[in-house]
């Protein structure tokens, strides 16, 4: 697919993106086979969502259903994918379960945990009348008809899969400097599952890993950011990326709430604001922090990290179509909490998901830019604040990630 000649890019690099990108058909089933099906992790889940032998979850990677699933002998976690190899059904319906084998409804094949076929109906025909009838020819072999199985890594009770089992090691593919984020979150304690927020939205899924790529909109768009001081362009910040630009940390120390210069000066900004229940901003400051009062991390293409404050989560990016994807939030905390931290962390939570005081603003702005796309696909969006370089800085003012973000996705597109 000729990429260039159908993408007009303005001669101005990644910082003037064609509308184009977030419409066509035929581009984002090349998305799907470059970024999500071939040389890339992505996001399944936590281990603790499948603490037991044969406990599954059910998710999807790009637009393939595919399933999570802690072996018999409780230690290993396997991916499959959800479509029989029989007929391609896909027989697994439940997003959460326990199993001792995976069974297919239409004709009841049936797998192992880890996806081996181990019995196939009437394989050796129906006898009658001294005749056997019908059965599998004399060559069939269970051993190469098994469901589809994923490459899996998991790190620090997080689970990644990639249909792609010469993909480079997850270390390599997070690379050091946003793997240190990584690992500041998931630093080896046992993880407790608080619950979930499942939502659709009607946006090409890149906009959500721009969207967490884009620091200085908070404190705009988000009246609860910019008048309590969780986020906002005078927050002391550092934004990095790995050495392909794909991947982000966006690290922020919470300033004080009130007025500010500048900052202040807008229409989100509600001096008048109060809270009818001040908890929502008990805010208790935990030692691996290290200092940051928020980090967002997202890595591409499958997931978002978002500690804010106290409130801890994955964000999963679902797609469906060109102009839609399901975003899937997994609010955790961990086995040490105390009980007053749980339900800290969970009131927390209410700044999120899709009727969060915070996120709801997303998934609005979201897809209003997916509307005007689809009505003028030859034109385009402008992200130079800051310049039309792609580095790291120490200052929230800038679109500098999301020029990485389709630096790389040129490369990744146009090979």
């Amino acid at each position: 697919m000729a990429i260039e000649a159908t993408l007009h890019w303005h001669d101005a690099g990644t910082s003037r993106i064609p509308f184009a990108a977030y419409t066509d058909d035929a581009r984002h089933r090349l998305e799907l086979d470059r970024f999500f099906y071939e040389a890339h992790w992505c996001y399944v889940g936590l281990e603790a969502e499948i603490p037991n032998a044969g406990d599954f979850k059910r998710t999807s990677i790009g637009e393939r259903s595919v399933i999570m699933v802690r072996d018999a002998n409780g230690a290993d976690i396997h991916v499959v994918e959800n479509a029989c190899a029989h007929r391609g059904v896909a027989f697994c319906r439940e997003r959460h379960g326990n199993r001792k084998e995976f069974v297919c409804p239409y004709h009841q094949w049936t797998y192992t945990l880890n996806g081996n076929l181990q019995g196939v109906p009437f394989r050796r025909g129906v006898k009658r009348d001294g005749k056997v009838n019908g059965g599998m020819p004399a060559d069939f072999k269970p051993a190469e008809h098994g469901l589809t199985r994923l490459e899996v890594a998991v790190r620090g009770g997080v689970v990644f899969a990639s249909f792609d089992h010469d993909v480079e090691p997850l270390e390599d593919f997070i690379g050091p400097t946003v793997l240190h984020y990584f690992d500041r979150l998931f630093n080896g304690r046992k993880l407790c599952i608080l619950g979930y927020n499942r939502q659709r939205i009607p946006g090409n899924w890149k906009l959500m890993q721009e969207n967490i790529k884009d620091p200085y909109h908070p404190g705009l768009l988000h009246t609860w950011f910019v008048t309590f001081g969780l986020w906002r362009a005078d927050n002391k910040s550092q934004l990095v990326m790995d050495a392909r630009h794909r991947h982000a940390a966006m690290i922020s120390t919470r300033g004080a709430q009130g007025q500010a210069d500048q900052v202040t000066q807008v229409s989100s900004f509600k001096a008048s604001m109060q809270l009818h229940d001040p908890r929502f901003l008990d805010i208790v400051p935990e030692p691996w922090w290290g200092g940051p009062t928020a980090v967002m991390t997202t890595l591409f293409p499958s997931v978002i990290l978002q500690q804010q404050v106290n409130s801890v989560s994955t964000r999963q990016i679902i797609p469906d179509g060109h102009g839609a994807f399901d975003f899937v939030w997994t609010h955790f905390g961990f086995e040490d909490d105390t009980d007053e931290m749980t339900q800290r962390r969970l009131r927390q939570a209410n700044l999120f998901g899709p009727a969060g005081f915070v996120s709801a603003d997303d998934g609005e702005v979201i897809e209003l830019s997916q509307l005007s796309f689809e009505s003028r696909p030859s034109h385009r969006t402008l992200v130079e604040l800051g310049g039309r370089e792609v580095e790291d800085t120490d200052h929230m003012v800038t679109e500098t990630l999301i020029r990485g973000m389709y630096k790389y996705w040129r490369e990744v597109m146009e090979a």
